[in-house]
């Protein structure tokens, strides 16, 4: 039987690319395809992404039959075997907002994905830059990729087109950063609903409303996937969330009390860095709103 990748779910059907030689045929038209009952019965929800065993039927339509294994797992937005996380957010319109950039790393980094983070709007920045060189300065010494980009004049996407070749990647960030927009820049004739934004509320209307696998061409998929202005971290244990701030952890390994929170105890190496400019202000604060937060929400649950 033929295998394949999911690059659309919609109303209980999954639109299937065959594969041929381990290569999505990008030159053939999807297949419709149903999940076999087996499937909802073993408690296994296909995901977009998710590379399958399928059989076609006499309609011209398939079955899936079997989910390959994954190599990645996201659970918000749910897409299965992304390589890399790109974070988009606007330099302007709305403005930056580093607590849920960083809010979005954290969940990134517990995903276990490559994170690459796109400033957007950057014809908007009324400054000649200098805050957008500040923040992406602030990322790429914690060791984060940033990219620069102005969908106005379309600088820095050649530049992400070649990044995100041969690899599926996923589109995330603040609802109104311009993420159809650049796609449809990425992706000549995509023509994706944008949305305009409230200056009122200093967010956009949310225009995706599925996720979806695009061809962006030279062997590279986009999952674009619908806005988000609130993530919640259920699936994040406490003890976890300082090992979602890699700069961290060559000092945390340090501390003098194994299991340290890096709030208050006596010792910590990670406090003592800040105290040194070696951790950023803005980055431990987020740390502690983000560890409260969590425990805030263990005691409710």
């Amino acid at each position: 039987m033929p295998e394949g990748i999911i690059i659309k779910a919609l109303s209980g059907y999954y639109y299937v690319k065959p594969l041929r030689d381990g290569q999505i045929a990008t030159e053939e038209e999807a297949v419709q395809c149903r999940g076999r009952g087996i499937l909802k019965k073993k408690g296994i929800a296909p995901l977009v992404g998710d590379r399958i065993i399928y059989m076609l039927t006499e309609n011209g339509e398939g079955m899936v039959d079997e989910l390959l294994p994954r190599e990645s797992e996201l659970i918000r937005p749910q897409v299965a075997n992304v390589k890399l996380a790109v974070l988009l957010f606007s330099v302007r319109e709305p403005d930056m907002n580093l607590n849920l950039l960083d809010k979005f790393l954290v969940h990134i980094e517990h995903s276990g994905l490559d994170t690459l983070i796109v400033l957007t709007k950057q014809d908007l920045a009324d400054d000649e830059g200098q805050a957008t060189e500040a923040v992406k300065a602030l990322y790429e010494q914690i060791g984060y990729e940033v990219m620069v980009t102005s969908s106005l004049n379309g600088s820095g996407a050649d530049e992400l087109r070649k990044r995100l070749g041969g690899i599926i990647s996923v589109f995330s960030g603040q609802s109104g950063v311009g993420k159809s927009t650049l796609l449809n820049r990425l992706v000549p004739g995509l023509e994706l609903e944008t949305g305009e934004i409230s200056l009122r509320l200093g967010r956009g209307r949310h225009t995706t409303r599925h996720v979806e696998l695009m061809d962006i061409g030279n062997g590279g998929f986009v999952a674009d996937t619908p806005g988000f202005s609130q993530l919640d971290f259920l699936e994040l244990g406490v003890d976890e969330l300082s090992e979602c701030f890699r700069e961290f952890a060559s000092y945390a390994e340090n501390c003098k009390f194994r299991g340290c929170s890096h709030l208050h105890e006596p010792g910590c190496k990670v406090i003592e860095a800040l105290q040194d400019g070696d951790i950023a202000a803005s980055r431990y604060e987020h740390y502690k709103l983000f560890y409260n937060e969590m425990k805030d929400k263990k005691r409710r649950y």
